[in-house]
């Protein structure tokens, strides 16, 4: 008896979450204008690649897992993208104003580009406040079904997959502002 009424209790808990993350997910929705409109919610949050990739500079290895323990808006580009090029000062502008220990823009070249050209990408475009991280032999853009670039997906403090956006996008826009400042408010 004890058992069965365990397992209702963890049903109705199980539930009762699955109801909140609904709720969360239906006001997040609610905040998307324009092409955020892009930006699309996962019902369930889903696992990120395990696979290293290469900081700056020849700083060593990383992994996603580093960023654990904040929301992640991570975006994979090249220096060959032209929206990518467009999208990343917008970009820059959401770190500057919502990074810290609870946000963080993550970029990560990925397939073939040479460091020297994605410092020179950056300056081009005057980022100086986002990584210059690497995953030249696209492992990580392969586990996680990135096709075509540029593609921003939002991890959640656990580390887990919560909304993609394929394409470029106003980063800087009011509505992903308020998605953001929303997320941090939960």
């Amino acid at each position: 008896m004890r058992l069965v009424r365990q397992l209702i209790l963890y049903m109705a808990l199980a539930l009762g979450a699955n109801a909140a993350l609904a709720a969360d997910t239906a006001t997040l929705e609610a905040l998307r204008d324009g092409d955020m409109k892009k930006l699309v919610f996962l019902s369930d949050p889903k696992p990120v690649s395990d696979k290293e990739f290469f900081l700056a500079d020849d700083a060593g290895t990383g992994t996603l897992a580093d960023y654990q323990g904040k929301y992640v808006l991570l975006n994979f580009w090249a220096t060959w993208c032209a929206p990518c090029r467009k999208e990343m000062p917008m970009l820059s502008e959401l770190q500057t104003e919502f990074g810290g220990d609870r946000f963080e823009v993550v970029t990560l070249a990925t397939g073939r580009n040479n460091p020297a050209g994605i410092r020179k990408f950056f300056a081009d475009t005057g980022i100086t406040n986002l990584p210059r991280h690497q995953d030249p032999k696209q492992a990580i853009a392969r586990d996680m079904a990135v096709l075509g670039l540029p593609i921003t997906v939002i991890l959640n403090p656990e580390g887990l997959e919560i909304a993609r956006l394929r394409g470029d996008a106003t980063w800087n826009s009011d509505s992903a502002k308020a998605i953001i400042a929303a997320l941090l408010d939960r």
